[in-house]
């Protein structure tokens, strides 16, 4: 019994890292976490979560403040924060790119992962995905594609609930 156990766990590990799709996401509250891990699932994809190398506090996300980091970070559109790991992408052919709306587009770690995955991105699928509790994507869309008009975006999703 433990052998056919450890042959389906393995199997199941196999099958993850055999998938086509990526679910790269980051998330600040967990609400676009939520979403991600949906889309996966729905998917077969793997999940993988974008982490700042420091994470954000309640203050930090405070949007209100124009002196908060997440404001601070917004205000400049050559920022990239430091993320805490990088992934392959190589062997993937299509990759949701999830975040929450920040200011009508994507927050700027999403361009730190996108630049420290460049070239590697080109040539897939990308489709970008979205939380927000006001703002539609068609913004944050049209900002990665041109902000990034070498990858193939592909239409984005809006996923609040």
């Amino acid at each position: 019994m433990k052998r056919i156990l450890l042959a389906l766990l393995c199997a199941a590990c196999m099958t993850s890292m055999n998938a086509k799709t990526l679910v790269a996401y980051f998330s600040a509250t967990g609400t676009t976490k939520a979403a991600a891990e949906r889309l996966a699932k729905q998917h077969d994809a793997l999940l993988w979560e974008v982490e700042p190398a420091q994470p954000y506090t309640a203050a930090d996300l405070d949007w209100r403040n124009d002196k908060s980091r997440s404001s601070l970070e917004m205000k400049d559109p050559e920022e990239r924060p430091m993320i805490k790991q990088c992934t392959d992408v190589t062997p993937y052919d299509t990759i949701y790119v999830g975040f929450p709306i920040w200011w009508g587009i994507c927050p700027r770690i999403i361009n730190s992962w996108l630049d420290n995955n460049l070239p590697q991105l080109e040539g897939k699928t990308l489709i970008p995905f979205a939380t927000s509790g006001s703002s539609g994507i068609e913004e944050a869309e049209g900002y990665l594609k041109n902000t990034y008009p070498m990858l193939n975006w592909q239409k984005g999703l809006l996923l609040n609930k």
